[in-house]
C-alpha cells in the first residue's frame, strides 16, 4: 500500500469496460463509451487522478477511447502480454508506485492475474468502479489547483522526455537549454492546501513516511527555530509550481534537523531534489550549524530518497530513538559545499 492509501492513476480496459462492446468486433463502426465511466473519469480527474488504458488492442483503440470519453490518457499500453507487466510498464513510466494504481477490467481473469501479481494494486470491475467516487482512496482531502492540471502536466512531462531523447548534451545542459527555474522560499499560510496535499499523495520521496496534517504544518509555519520552506519548479514546457517543500528543525545547538523532505515525483530528475539538499547544507553552514541531518524511513517505497540523500553528501547512522526500521541521513558540514546551478534561486544565494 502506498503511504497515503490513495490512489493516484486509474488503469483501464477497453472492451466492454470504458467502451459497450468489443472494439476490434465493431469494425467498420465503434463502440460507444459508456457514459456512467465517462463522467467518472471526468470526476476523478477534477480530484487530481490521472487515467491510463492497458487493453487487448491496437493503438489506435486507445487514440478513438479519448475521443469517445473526452479523456486526456497519461500513458496507454495496448498488446496482448499480461495486464500485470502492462501496469508495471504504465507505474514506472509515471514515475509513481504501482501500489498507487487502481485497475478496472471486466474479465475475471484478468482481474485475478493483475491481483495475484500485484497484490498492491486496487482491482476492481466496472460495476467497483461506478462506486468508487464516494471512497476514501479516491478522496484526497486536497485538491489543489496543481491537482487539476495534472493530466496537462503528465502530457507536458512526456513532451520534455521525448526532448531530451534527441538532446546531444549533457543532462545539465538540457535543463538549461529547457530554461529550467527552481525557487526555494519561505513557505506562507496559502502554501498549506498544497503542502498538505505533497505531504499526502508522496511517497518515494517523503522523508517523514506519512502525512502531515494542514493544522500541523500552519503551527509550523513562523515557529520559533522552525522553518517551512516551498520548492517550485517551471521551465519552457510548463509550469509545474509547488512541487516539493521541507520543514527545518533548528532547535538543536548547531544541528539543522529536517523532519520532513518531500518532493512530487513529477520533479525527479529535474535537479530539483539536488538543489533543495545542495541548498540546505549550504544554508546551515551559513548559519553556523555543522551538520544537517534528515530521519529517513527504511522501506523500498523510500529508496530514491535514500540514494538522492547518499548522492548529495549524507551518510547513514542508525536511528537509536526510531528503532530498526528508521535511519538518520547527516552531512558533516566541514568540507566546502557545491554551488548551487544558476537556475536555483534560493534565500540566501547571490
Amino acid at each position: 500500500m502506498s503511504t497515503s492509501g490513495l490512489v493516484k492513476c486509474v488503469v483501464w480496459d477497453l472492451d466492454n469496460t470504458l467502451l459497450r462492446g468489443t472494439y476490434l468486433e465493431s469494425l467498420p463502426g465503434r463502440p460507444p463509451a459508456d457514459p456512467a465511466l465517462a463522467s467518472l473519469l471526468a470526476e476523478l480527474g477534477r480530484r487530481g487522478i490521472v487515467h491510463a488504458i492497458a487493453s487487448r488492442n491496437p493503438p489506435e483503440a486507445a487514440e478513438y477511447a479519448a475521443q469517445a470519453t473526452g479523456c486526456v490518457f497519461v500513458a496507454a499500453e495496448c498488446g496482448w502480454g499480461r495486464k500485470s507487466e502492462a501496469l508495471t510498464r504504465i507505474a514506472a513510466g509515471l514515475d509513481i508506485a504501482v501500489d498507487a494504481l487502481a485497475f478496472v477490467d471486466d474479465d475475471p481473469y484478468e482481474r485475478a492475474e493483475v491481483g495475484a501479481a500485484l497484490p498492491g494494486v486496487r482491482v476492481l470491475s466496472p460495476e467497483d468502479a461506478a462506486d468508487a467516487a464516494g471512497w476514501p482512496e479516491f478522496s484526497p482531502a486536497e485538491v489543489t489547483e496543481e491537482a487539476r492540471r495534472r493530466a496537462s502536466l503528465y502530457q507536458q512531462r512526456q513532451r520534455r522526455q521525448e526532448a531530451e531523447a534527441v538532446f546531444t548534451g549533457s543532462h545539465e545542459d538540457f535543463l538549461r537549454a529547457c530554461q529550467t527555474q527552481v525557487t526555494i522560499a519561505a513557505a506562507s499560510p496559502d502554501d498549506v492546501p498544497r503542502l498538505r496535499e505533497l505531504s499526502e499523495r508522496t511517497s518515494q520521496f517523503n522523508s517523514a513516511g506519512q502525512a502531515l496534517s494542514a493544522a500541523s504544518l500552519q503551527a509550523l509555519i513562523g515557529a520559533p527555530a522552525r522553518d517551512v520552506m516551498t520548492v517550485r519548479l517551471r521551465d519552457r514546457f510548463a509550469d509545474d509550481g509547488l512541487v516539493g517543500g521541507c520543514v527545518i528543525d533548528r532547535r538543536q545547538e548547531r544541528v539543522w534537523t529536517v523532519p520532513l523532505l518531500m518532493m512530487s515525483c513529477r520533479a525527479i530528475g529535474r535537479g530539483v531534489i539536488d538543489s533543495l539538499l545542495t541548498w540546505l547544507a549550504g544554508g546551515a553552514a551559513r548559519h553556523g550549524a555543522a551538520a544537517v541531518q534528515v530521519p529517513c524511513p527504511v522501506t523500498e517505497r523510500s529508496v530514491p530518497l535514500r540514494l538522492a540523500l547518499t548522492r548529495a553528501g549524507f551518510r547513514a547512522r542508525p536511528d537509536q530513538a526510531a528503532g530498526h526500521d528508521r535511519v538518520v541521513f547527516r552531512c558533516e558540514l566541514g568540507a566546502p559545499r557545491p554551488a548551487l546551478p544558476d537556475w536555483v534561486t534560493a534565500p540566501g544565494e547571490t
